[in-house]
Formats: structure tokens, sequence, C-alpha cells
């Protein structure tokens, strides 16, 4: 097992892969159909989209809590 000081990194890593794969996947849908090589084209823009959102969460998040925190205490 990872130890919990690395919740975050984890956390991040999983939050990231579940929503690109889940919006890669629509948005490939929306903007191509169901096409034969659907799967392939998913498979290649969850890629990018995870590479991409993976250290975006890591940067936005602190910044997206102390908002959320704000607004919440409110």
């Amino acid at each position: 097992m990872i130890s919990a000081k690395y919740l975050q990194y984890v956390q991040t890593f999983l939050l990231s892969g579940f929503m690109s794969f889940i919006m890669s996947g629509a948005i490939s849908f929306i903007n191509l159909g169901l096409v034969d090589n659907f799967i392939s084209i998913w498979i290649n823009a969850w890629l990018v989209a995870y590479a991409i959102a993976f250290p975006t969460i890591l940067v936005v998040f602190p910044f997206a809590r102390n908002l959320a925190m704000k607004i919440a205490s409110k």
C-alpha cells in the first residue's frame, strides 16, 4: 500500500483519470458519433487528456479548495 502522506497525489491521479476518461469519451462521441474505430479514438483522446488533467489538478486543486472553503463558510 501507499503511505497516507501521499493521499493527495493518489486522489489526484485517480480523479484526473476517471474524469478525463469520461469527458474524453463524451466529447469524442458528441463530435464523431459511434464510428467504427471509436474505442481507439477515445483511448487516444483519453491519454492526451490524462496527461493534461493530472498536472492541472495538482496546480489548481489548492486554489479551488480555498475558494470552496470561502464560499461554503458564508
